[in-house]
């Protein structure tokens, strides 16, 4: 399938293509325009505990901004009366019933495959596994494909034969960063 723009690479019958933006699943536009291109779309969401994924967001731009608000000046309007601020980007992306509803008016929910954030990192070969059965996909990654990287506190893949190192992300990222939205 070659998408209207041209955008997406030539799939063979026997072939998957995947596109990875964790901004899609927020982006008003984006399901009529992924349902345009194919009803049949399967799509992947992975999704993490709100407080914490609206946390790691604010670390992420803590590192690069140093002189930010703090958290709680951001995620609340007003903090006395527990006024959360859902304008704020941060947490108004972990209120994944706002997108899914979206989603659903394209999609069916049978082909939403949601993977746990906090499962990918604790249990990395049963979420893939999971995903795999979700594809129609011969279960080809598994636990020897995993090693648990104590500097970094997360799984990381282990060296595909064509690489000489491993599959970990940089100082900033964790394997959920990169992966959820």
């Amino acid at each position: 399938m070659v998408s209207k723009a041209g955008l997406m690479p030539r799939t063979l019958d026997s072939q998957i293509t995947m596109e990875k933006t964790p901004s899609y699943f927020v982006t008003r536009e984006a399901p009529r325009r992924i349902s345009n291109m194919s009803r049949e779309t399967k799509l992947i969401v992975v999704v993490r505990n709100p407080v914490t994924r609206a946390i790691s967001d604010y670390t992420q731009t803590l590192s690069k901004k140093p002189d930010i608000p703090s958290f709680e000046e951001l995620a609340f309007k007003n903090r006395s009366q527990g006024m959360v601020d859902t304008s704020w980007n941060a947490i108004r992306i972990g209120m994944y019933i706002l997108h899914l509803e979206n989603w659903l008016q394209y999609f069916r929910l049978s082909q939403i495959h949601f993977v746990s954030g906090e499962r990918l990192i604790t249990d990395p070969a049963g979420e893939m596994g999971r995903v795999q059965d979700f594809l129609g996909l011969k279960r080809i990654i598994t636990d020897k494909h995993f090693y648990f990287n104590r500097t970094k506190g997360f799984p990381c893949l282990k060296k595909p034969e064509s690489s000489s190192q491993p599959r970990c992300l940089g100082k900033s990222q964790t394997l959920i960063r990169t992966l959820t939205i």
